[in-house]
């Protein structure tokens, strides 16, 4: 039965209530304060305040502080009026129940709005980001076709200027071989023209010796180099991880990425050379999970979470493995421990279907039994709520529950 506090002090202005609770060498993180329009709860065990208030306040705009050994507790009034009271007037007991429960009701219920928008805010601001990242990979997607548009149509130019070289440069080739073929055929006919002079004015002409400048197009050919001899060349290219050709890429951002993607691999994979002194049989995380199983059956709490760490090492998309872990740490009072691998379990445990219903509703009992035992008993409500939801049957849920129920209420024996 919790102590009731009574040596508490108020004061009041025509639109301000103030409330200073002892706190009794409590420490802050012990003290749970509830609050509504209606109804104020300051529980820090094995000491409750609580009270009925005789008028609404604003709890909205409402404000508590805990420090320097008391509770301040800040409520601006609904109506500008000098209280007669604190509390109402009144020992009903089943009139202060009726207020009682409809505060934790609302206080519920605000806490599952809260919650609601925080996730709201979550997914909207994963969906900006997205959009974000999406759009920001579009603009370099574009910057890079722009980049390679850009280079087809240099390479095009440079193509076209180089063919057109060549063409003017073959031309001139030819016309300068077509004038040397004219030039030789004079020569010839000058030459012959002067022999047939010669034997007609009946002396004998002596033969010029041909000269090599004017020698047929066919002896020109003869004296030409033979082909050179075929023979095959070996091109090696410089290795890349990605497709697109070097002059095409971001050398500095590829390495980052790569670099980012081999971290990754390390986080996600154990390092084998760490598990040399290991049997082959103890590498495999279905036989880590039955040894830390067995470990778990026996007492063992310290050996099993030794045998679901390493397992976890191996394969770390388990759900049962974190779960299982949890509740080895709830065994060893490792609560925050308890806590973080069972959330990292329910996480895994997603979608929600009928096949993993079980598994979900462990993880939220034991992660509920970890916040309870931490008098974090609004957030194991929670918990054992969703438990509840999963096995609506089960009357040892049900049980509990109502206990935790009731402690929050301060109704609890």
């Amino acid at each position: 039965m919790p102590l009731l506090v009574t040596d508490y002090s108020w004061t009041q202005t025509e639109s301000m209530v103030y409330i200073s609770v002892p706190l009794k060498g409590a420490t802050v993180g012990k003290v749970d304060i509830l609050s509504t329009d209606e109804y104020i709860k300051v529980h820090y065990p094995p000491y409750l305040f609580e009270a009925f208030l005789f008028e609404p306040v604003d709890d909205a705009r409402s404000t508590a502080k805990v420090g320097n050994g008391a509770a301040v507790i800040c409520l601006p009034k609904r109506t500008n009026k000098i209280w007669e009271h604190l509390v109402m007037a009144t020992d009903d007991k089943e009139t202060k129940k009726v207020i009682r429960e409809r505060a934790l009701l609302k206080y519920q219920e605000k806490l599952s709005s809260e919650s609601k928008s925080k996730a709201e805010k979550q997914h909207a601001e994963k969906k900006f980001a997205l959009e974000t990242m999406m759009k920001l990979e579009k603009e370099e997607r574009d910057s890079i076709q722009k980049m390679k548009d850009a280079e087809r149509e240099r390479t095009t130019t440079e193509l076209a200027a180089w063919q057109l070289r060549e063409k003017e440069k073959l031309e001139e080739e030819t016309k300068v071989r077509l004038q040397s073929q004219r030039e030789d055929q004079n020569r010839v006919k000058v030459v012959t023209n002067k022999q047939e002079k010669g034997s007609s004015g009946g002396g004998k002409v002596k033969q010029t010796p041909k000269s090599n400048s004017v020698d047929s197009p066919k002896k020109k050919q003869v004296d030409l180099p033979a082909p050179r001899s075929a023979g095959n060349i070996q091109v090696s290219f410089t290795h890349r991880v990605f497709p697109t050709a070097l002059r095409e890429s971001r050398i500095q951002e590829e390495e980052e990425w790569l670099q980012r993607q081999a971290e990754a691999r390390r986080a996600l994979t154990v390092n084998i050379e760490e598990l040399t002194d290991l049997k082959e049989e103890q590498r495999n995380h279905d036989w880590l999970k039955e040894k830390g199983d067995k470990c778990f059956m026996t007492g063992d709490y310290l050996g099993a979470v030794n045998a679901y760490s390493l397992a976890i090492r191996l394969n770390r998309k388990i759900p049962a493995l974190f779960s299982n872990r949890a509740a080895c740490h709830l065994k060893l009072k490792n609560l925050h421990k308890a806590i973080e691998d069972a959330s990292q379990a329910l996480d895994l445990l997603t979608p929600p279907v009928s096949a993993n219903a079980a598994a979900r509703a462990r993880a939220h009992v034991r992660r509920g039994s970890a916040f309870c035992q931490l008098e974090l008993y609004a957030e194991g409500l929670q918990d054992y709520q969703a438990a509840l939801k999963i096995d609506p049957h089960s009357e040892a849920l049900q049980a509990d529950t109502q206990r935790i129920t009731d402690i929050i209420q301060g109704t609890a024996k």
